[in-house]
């Protein structure tokens, strides 16, 4: 395909992107180009794949383009107020659901929600639980809302600076997130589809440590005795954010490593015993 040889200079997976492209111009899935792979498109459809395609050269991510993406087998939609979901969070959906396994009717608390990937992944496994999920965006929030009444999933969405919408009575047998952790000034954020994404969501400032800095000072106020703080952050901040967990009196501390074998996701357990 000769729109794939184009898009290898913006994206890693050139013909993957055009064929979702494709697909969505002629309103069919990929399985059905490759079954048609002769098909000749009528002026309409041209449009329609020229325009995308100009617009995955200039670096909007094909997500954005289509509107959707797949999380935990969710389609979600998802917008340029929000980040896109990406496969390596499913390890923080993962861990969230053995945190809170054997919990009856668990209450789970969401910082920094954007689509409601993550709040509604676990929604969709555990119909019990409580999930409250925040954002300090309206914009992300509207999505998140969007989605969850399309999929049917009942969530409690409050728009928040991490947790200063939180009732200080409220405790949770779980917090979990995946804040912003790339430093400023990263050169990762400007590469591939980053730049088009909501840098508040990416960056917290210099160090990228800012936004769990808070989380994790913030949480003990919010967890039950015996309950966990659970986080995404870079491979890169293992030994930092490990030292804030312990700092702040988390124990049992531990981390496990993404499909990269990079250390991607820590727990801490709150005891109630303080820091």
């Amino acid at each position: 395909m000769q729109a794939a040889g184009r898009l290898g200079a913006v994206s890693d997976s050139p013909r993957l992107d055009a064929e979702l492209l494709m697909a969505h111009c002629l309103k069919r899935d990929r399985a059905w180009l490759l079954t048609w792979p002769d098909h000749v498109l009528d002026e309409r459809q041209q449009a329609c794949f020229d325009n995308l395609l100009q617009r995955r050269l200039a670096g909007e991510p094909v997500a954005y383009l289509l509107g959707e993406r797949e999380f935990w087998s969710l389609r979600l939609r998802v917008t340029p107020a929000t980040l896109v979901p990406r496969a390596e969070t499913e390890l923080l959906v993962e861990r969230a659901l053995t945190e809170i396994d054997g919990r009856p009717r668990p209450r789970v608390l969401e910082l920094g929600t954007g689509s409601g990937a993550i709040a509604l992944a676990l929604k969709q496994e555990r119909p019990d639980a409580e999930i409250t999920a925040t954002d300090i965006s309206a914009s992300a929030l509207e999505v998140a809302r969007e989605n969850a009444a399309r999929l049917g999933l009942a969530l409690r969405l409050l728009e928040s600076d991490w947790y200063n919408a939180i009732d200080p009575g409220e405790r949770f047998d779980l917090v979990v997130s995946n804040p912003p952790y790339i430093a400023a000034g990263d050169p990762w954020l400007s590469r591939g589809d980053l730049p088009a994404e909501p840098q508040s969501a990416l960056c917290s400032g210099p160090s990228g440590l800012e936004a769990l800095e808070r989380i994790i000072a913030g949480a003990p106020v919010f967890l039950r005795a015996g309950a966990a703080l659970l986080f995404e952050h870079g491979y890169d901040q293992l030994e930092p954010v490990q030292q804030r967990l312990r700092e702040a009196g988390f124990e049992q501390i531990e981390t496990w490593t993404d499909f990269n074998e990079l250390p991607r996701v820590s727990r801490g357990l709150w005891t109630g015993k303080g820091g």
